[in-house]
């Protein structure tokens, strides 16, 4: 009997060495008696309760019944007793799954991890890099009943390099159609103060009114609308701060707007120092009293400070790529901070780059705007990385909106008056290098930065510019000048603002967007 007893066990000892497959997917139970060895108190051998595969079992049943010999009860009687074959057929039936470590048995109503779950942990960061992970090593997994549903969820890729859409519950933002809505916009002109004259296009005299009719739907899922609630409760007690260029003081004025729509009490809403909003002034933080919050705009055309040096027997302006905006302190502190620069980036002297890029004490005779772009980009990521804590802030990186000119640039004729229609085929407009370079720089970073992709959504809407309506009725300006870069409001910002809110509602914090 003992020497039975210890050929079994070296018999079941060299079938898991010989078959490791079986020996990572099997987890094995001493529990119910398989047969009897001379009518003697009955002997557990191991009882399958899980196989990825059917061949598994079938490997396993093979080898047990070629090299093992069972003895009959003594009484000869064997009605009670089940055969080691028998007990595995009846075992295959009974897939479970069990995660090393756990309890043996799972609760029948385990949930199977999401795939927002898993795409959230395949996007974890340490140290700038990018680590993807196993969700089987990390997530709860679902019962036997479930067990076919979560076969199918994979863990994304790694990017190897490129930026990845981020997508939240199976929805790509940045991959739709624009439709018309009657029940848009958010807000109207009479209704928010906050609207400065350059992109007040309904007061200065727009009579065509569909260009705020439009809400952007993504292709695989219902976007969200705009709650001013939600938004406000989000931000309760904290600092929402934008900082860029003018592009940047479209989405934030937005943002007021959108806000307002909520606030009982207008006079409950103010501007900390009594600053009414204009184009002149660059800095300004509105108080939202019941929600002890401020929603903030810094002006910065480049993120990086604009300087002067002596070129010659002048001192000139220049562009110092090396050094921060002197403003960057006035950011520090803030909960939500969304940065953006390009349209500045396009003008003549940063296009031309002769005499204008300063490095220390050193003014480039001649450097590509791209080159100086990344430079500059690298100079606010360094700042990002020294001087955000991300267990506090969100950061958020807006991409460039497309401008519209036809038939010259800004000041040459071009022109985007007649548009009262968002296009039908952007396919001609292509993905701007500066939007390539900032996802390159981004994802070099320490700080998770989320990019807000707006480029490809906005290129449609050629109609939700303020071409002549960015001034009053009556004042003077030259017919030759159209403003096709900025935008209506309400307009295209507003949907830039949800897709934020989109983000915000996730406490994922990416480099993915």
């Amino acid at each position: 009997m003992s020497s039975s007893l210890i050929f079994l066990v070296f018999l079941f000892t060299w079938v898991l060495k010989s078959n490791p497959s079986v020996h990572q997917d099997t987890h094995f139970q001493f529990s119910n008696p398989v047969f009897n060895l001379g009518g003697h108190k009955p002997i557990t051998v191991a009882s399958l309760s899980s196989f990825s595969s059917s061949s598994s079992a079938e490997s396993l049943k093979h080898s047990i019944l070629k090299d093992t010999h069972f003895l009959k009860p003594e009484n000869g009687s064997g009605s009670g007793d089940f055969s080691v074959f028998k007990q595995i057929q009846i075992q295959e039936n009974e897939v479970e799954v069990v995660e090393d470590g756990d309890s043996e048995t799972e609760p029948e109503e385990a949930p199977a991890p999401s795939r927002e779950d898993i795409e959230a942990e395949a996007n974890e960061t340490t140290e700038g890099d990018e680590v993807t992970a196993n969700p089987v090593d990390k997530f709860e997994l679902p019962s036997s009943k479930e067990v076919a549903s979560v076969d199918k969820l994979k863990a994304p890729p790694p990017s190897n390099g490129k930026i990845e859409e981020k997508v939240m519950d199976g929805c790509d933002l940045t991959k739709g159609k624009w439709v018309y809505d009657e029940s848009y916009p958010l807000y109207t002109n009479g209704s928010c103060p906050f609207i400065d004259e350059g992109f007040s296009c309904d007061t200065n005299g727009r009579r065509d009114r569909d260009y705020m009719k439009w809400k952007w739907q993504p292709k695989d899922c219902d976007f969200p609308r705009f709650n001013a609630a939600k938004m406000l409760d989000l931000i309760r007690g904290k600092r929402l701060v934008f900082v860029g260029d003018s592009i940047n003081r479209n989405q934030w004025e937005s943002m007021l707007c959108m806000l307002m729509a909520t606030v009982k009490d207008p006079k409950k809403v103010y501007e900390t120092h009594g600053r009414r909003i204009t184009k002149e002034k660059g800095n300004y933080s509105f108080k939202f009293v019941d929600y002890k919050c401020t929603v903030e705009y810094y002006v910065s055309h480049f993120l990086v400070h604009e300087s002067k040096a002596r070129i010659g027997q002048k001192r000139r302006p220049t562009l110092r790529i090396d050094a921060i905006d002197h403003g960057s302190s006035r950011w520090k502190g803030a909960d939500v901070l969304v940065f953006n620069t390009a349209h500045w980036w396009s003008h003549y002297k940063t296009k031309a780059g002769i005499n204008y890029y300063q490095e220390g004490n050193q003014v480039h005779p001649k450097l590509d705007v791209s080159t100086a772009f990344r430079k500059a980009l690298m100079t606010w990521a360094a700042w990002a990385d020294r001087h955000i804590n991300p267990a506090r802030t969100r950061v958020f990186f807006r991409n460039s909106a497309p401008s519209h000119f036809r038939g010259g640039l800004w000041n040459s004729g071009g022109h985007c008056m007649e548009a009262t229609w968002p296009l039908n085929d952007t396919s001609g407009m292509g993905n701007p290098e500066k939007n390539r370079i900032v996802e390159d720089v981004i994802l070099q970073m320490k700080t998770p930065v989320t990019l807000l992709n707006v480029t490809g959504l906005s290129a449609y809407r050629i109609d939700g510019h303020p071409s002549i309506y960015g001034k009053k009725p009556g004042t003077r300006y030259s017919s030759n000048i159209q403003d096709c870069s900025h935008w209506c409001l309400p307009g295209v910002p507003d949907t830039w603002n949800e897709i934020l809110f989109y983000h915000l509602q996730s406490k994922q914090k990416s480099k993915y967007h």
